[in-house]
């Protein structure tokens, strides 16, 4: 059975931490794959804040285009909006049921995982792989039997950083793939 990590972000715009959390897991944590899981509207950001869907899944594509075991998956854009995880999970283990799937999150978000939809669901039925972040220390779930901490370098870049330099017309090369800076160019994104 194959095991895939599902690292599910809006990537708005994808960026070297993403890909090198996602590298990361991918090959050092007994993943077969990682999954890029585009979500077009996270329940817990502004959807003002977001470039177009499409945009975020096709840099995306741009970025993991030359990398054998990381993929991008659009199944949040045939699920209603906004997007929960329980229900791509039940989704994905319905469409693909023999694969097993792991939960890839920050330290951030496991702190916040008991807000979400059927919570204690995903912690019955998932393993969740955390990837540190800087600030945080996973919270009181950090030592649930689900919850395996990875070495996974530390990473401090953000989508939110990225957007701000463009917005300011920074050189943001080496931050993200060139592919995508000539994507973002091409299309004018958040400038």
């Amino acid at each position: 059975m194959k095991k895939i990590g599902l690292f599910f972000g809006s990537f708005n715009p994808v960026h070297v931490g993403h890909l090198i959390i996602a590298n990361y897991m991918a090959n050092f944590t007994g993943l077969d794959e990682v999954w890029f899981v585009v979500s077009p509207q996270n329940p817990f950001k502004k959807k003002s804040t977001l470039a177009d869907p499409y945009d975020r899944l096709e840099m995306l594509n741009l970025a993991v285009e030359d990398c054998e075991h990381l993929r991008v998956s659009d199944i949040e854009f045939h699920l209603p909006v906004p997007s929960y995880t329980i229900d791509t999970l039940t989704h994905l283990k319905e469409k693909y049921p023999t694969r097993e799937f792991v939960l890839l999150m920050g330290e951030d978000i496991l702190e916040s995982l008991e807000k979400w939809k059927n919570a204690d669901i995903i912690l019955r039925d998932y393993h969740i792989y955390v990837y540190p972040r800087p600030g945080y220390d996973g919270g009181k779930l950090r030592d649930h039997p689900a919850i395996t901490m990875t070495d996974t370098p530390l990473m401090e870049l953000s989508s939110t950083f990225l957007r701000k330099a463009i917005k300011e017309n920074k050189n943001i090369q080496f931050f993200t793939p060139q592919k995508v800076i000539d994507f973002i160019d091409k299309k004018g994104l958040y400038s």
